[in-house]
């Protein structure tokens, strides 16, 4: 298993600056990550500079709050993925989930699929710190329903990121076929493989090159 290719190197602080998505992009190329993970502004410049590599381009939909309408989440989509997007992580609307109101959070992730449809990968952000188990299975379910390929636990902006606990429910409840991503507070290699040994099959990160390092300095891992 090479733990770089489950890697999003992600760097989302609004403080970030052409240099360092320049220095982030750098990095990708170099140590063959997934995918650079960017706010939607950086994807072209990310677009350009990763052409021909292998490295993925994900970007954030309804970041991070997840309470944009439907509309806008699937504008969003559609101009990530013109503008270069070949993955997309989406905040669900946590609100209206905790409302009960399954049917709106089922229709604002059908679509974002249905506009990423044979173009990105859809990524459903859960913000599981701000949920309960019940509601972290049902968003799961939720998800698989829409015909999302990955569920993913956090933005790394609210109270707490990725917990075992909760990535392992969320690999239960989704079973083999749809990917989890384990995202917040992912920052060494044993954190990483307490994740994939939990059910997550892609990570987000950005301490990923600290987490491959010290993954390569003990290949008794098992990574």
């Amino acid at each position: 298993m090479n733990i770089n290719k489950m890697i999003d190197h992600t760097l989302l602080k609004p403080e970030a600056n052409e240099a360092a998505l320049l220095t982030l992009i750098e990095e990708a190329k170099k140590y063959e990550f997934a995918s650079v993970c960017v706010n939607p502004y950086w994807v072209a410049l990310a677009s350009k500079k990763l052409a021909g590599t292998s490295v993925a381009i994900c970007t954030v939909i309804g970041f991070p709050l997840g309470a944009n309408t439907t509309a806008t989440k699937a504008f969003e989509t559609e101009e990530a993925i013109k503008n270069g997007a070949t993955e997309v992580d989406m905040v669900i609307n946590v609100g209206a989930l905790k409302s009960g109101d399954e049917a709106t959070v089922l229709k604002d992730i059908e679509a974002v699929v249905k506009v990423a449809k044979d173009k990105a990968l859809v990524k459903v952000i859960l913000e599981t710190c701000l949920l309960n188990d019940r509601e972290i299975a049902i968003a799961s379910k939720l998800s698989v329903q829409a015909g999302a390929d990955f569920v993913k636990t956090s933005t790394g902006f609210s109270t707490g990121g990725a917990t075992i606990k909760d990535v392992a429910l969320m690999r239960k409840t989704v079973g083999p076929e749809v990917g989890v991503k384990a995202s917040g507070g992912v920052r060494t290699a044993e954190d990483a493989k307490s994740m994939i040994h939990a059910g997550a099959s892609r990570l987000g990160a950005s301490s990923s090159i600290a987490i491959v390092d010290a993954a390569i300095e003990d290949t008794t891992e098992g990574y």
